[in-house]
């Protein structure tokens, strides 16, 4: 009889040969079996995967959590009634609204990079792999899982190859030339320090950084920079950094046309891996730079009937 594992790796295998990447969703699946298996469970058991997701660090990681493993129940069950598929509110109805982001100056993401310096194992690959990947994400607004999927043959020429991204895609990014020396950098110290793997951003060890270690460590550096405040309370996360990214690369573009904006966003959302425009204004929180121009406009309209430049 097949194990929680065993339905895992069928389920997984069939999303992937529909073109899935999956990997986020198989982890959590992979999680969840090692669970499901210490108890000896064959099929899914409502009460007990909610008891399972109820150890996520927050309560939106415990709904995500259902909701991966919910959508595996659906499937085993209509192969054999015995899986069980927990309802999909059953740990609370997620609002619509998402938290709004909060804009990280330059200053504290050089502190949070600093503090990245100070991690354990002193001296080994590990520090230096924190620093330079949350560096990456700040100047590109890589999403987590691109950063950490970049394998060393991604790094090219004319920037970083993103493959498979959110959207099914491959993508290239490329970079400035300081973003560029600081990876070569980061690749010298890889190899003086023997960092194994294909991966570019690997740990002491050689095991590459998986996505929600990255989250929680970057939580944990926020709060020792002095960036965030303590356990419970909301602040600074790592897709933070995304959004910073995309506010100040329009703020950049404020002095030229409308038209010319209009073409800066097309670059921007091609550049974000948005599969189209309109999924990068949300990123494009107010700021005070982008409500002076926008004053600035208004008065000009209403002083002389015409549009600023």
């Amino acid at each position: 009889m097949m194990t929680m594992t065993d339905h895992v790796k069928d389920y997984v295998a069939r999303k992937k040969a529909l073109g899935l990447s999956f990997r986020e969703q198989e982890r959590v699946l992979m999680r969840y079996a090692g669970h499901a298996d210490a108890k000896g469970e064959r099929f899914v058991r409502a009460d007990s995967v909610l008891d399972w997701a109820r150890t996520a660090a927050s309560v939106g990681g415990a709904r995500r959590q259902l909701r991966i493993v919910r959508s595996m129940a659906v499937f085993l069950h209509v192969g054999d009634d015995r899986h069980e598929a927990p309802h999909p509110d059953a740990l609370g109805k997620p609002g619509r609204h998402r938290p709004p982001p909060r804009i990280p100056s330059p200053e504290e993401i050089g502190k949070i990079m600093a503090e990245a310096l100070r991690l354990p194992p002193a001296g080994s690959l590990t520090p230096l792999t924190f620093h330079f990947i949350i560096g990456l994400i700040a100047c590109t607004g890589l999403r987590r899982s691109e950063a950490t999927g970049l394998l060393l043959d991604d790094l090219g020429p004319d920037g970083i190859l993103v493959r498979n991204a959110k959207n099914g895609r491959d993508r290239l990014v490329p970079l400035h030339e300081s973003v560029r020396r600081a990876l070569d950098d980061y690749l010298v110290a890889r190899k003086r320090r023997s960092g194994a793997g294909e991966h570019l951003f690997v740990l002491a060890l050689g095991q590459p950084v998986m996505p929600e270690y990255l989250t929680t460590t970057f939580v944990l550096l926020a709060r020792k920079a002095g960036v965030r405040g303590s356990a419970g309370e909301p602040g600074l996360r790592l897709h933070d950094l995304r959004h910073a990214f995309a506010v100040r690369a329009l703020e950049g573009c404020l002095s030229a046309s409308r038209k010319n904006v209009g073409r800066h966003m097309l670059a921007l959302s091609t550049y974000l891996g948005h599969a189209k425009p309109s999924d990068t204004y949300w990123y494009l929180e107010a700021t005070p730079v982008l409500m002076r121009q926008v004053s600035e406009a208004i008065e000009k309209l209403h002083m002389t009937g015409k549009e600023g430049p």
